[in-house]
């Protein structure tokens, strides 16, 4: 896809945004079913059903996905995603590459076995490696716009206000 079939695109849905602001507003869902006979949550995608576990570090048997991997999956995939939107926007040649995250995690704190550990990841590092014939200017761009818009990135460097509640 190129630029000018990016926009064609898009464009309807930014004029349809500009003069109705409450329909660029979605709800997103994700829903998982509890297993009675396992530790895992099935979790329904548009590919089929992901049947998430324990991390092998917190006694899973490396069967099932961990969330924490997925997390990090994640915020790759909008990465990249966004990258490669990014790139045939602004014109930046992209011939390839890849996006890696990592994910730095003490089990000690999930496992209850010191409260001074922090549960969750205490740094994440996202690396892209690049094949391009782009200049160093473009390339800074095309990162920077990247972090901007990338969903997944936004949301773990400004987390949302959560909720939890119980239905009945």
């Amino acid at each position: 896809m190129n630029a000018d079939e990016l926009r064609a695109i898009q464009a309807p849905l930014k004029a349809k945004y500009k003069e109705d602001a409450s329909s660029a507003s979605y709800t997103l869902r994700a829903e998982g079913r509890l297993g009675v006979d396992s530790l895992g949550c099935d979790v329904a995608s548009h590919i089929g059903n992901v049947k998430a576990g324990l991390h092998p570090a917190a006694g899973g048997d490396g069967s099932m996905a961990c969330s924490a991997d997925m997390l990090l999956q994640a915020l790759v995939s909008c990465a990249g995603v966004t990258l490669s939107v990014v790139a045939t926007a602004t014109g930046t040649p992209l011939k390839g590459g890849t996006v890696t995250a990592e994910g730095e995690l003490d089990f000690r704190g999930t496992l209850g076995i010191s409260k001074e550990v922090p549960i969750g990841f205490k740094a994440i590092r996202l690396k892209f490696a690049l094949d391009t014939d782009a200049t160093p200017e473009q390339l800074d761009t095309l990162i920077r716009l990247t972090e901007r818009y990338c969903v997944v990135y936004q949301t773990l460097k400004t987390p949302p206000t959560l909720e939890v509640s119980r239905v009945s």
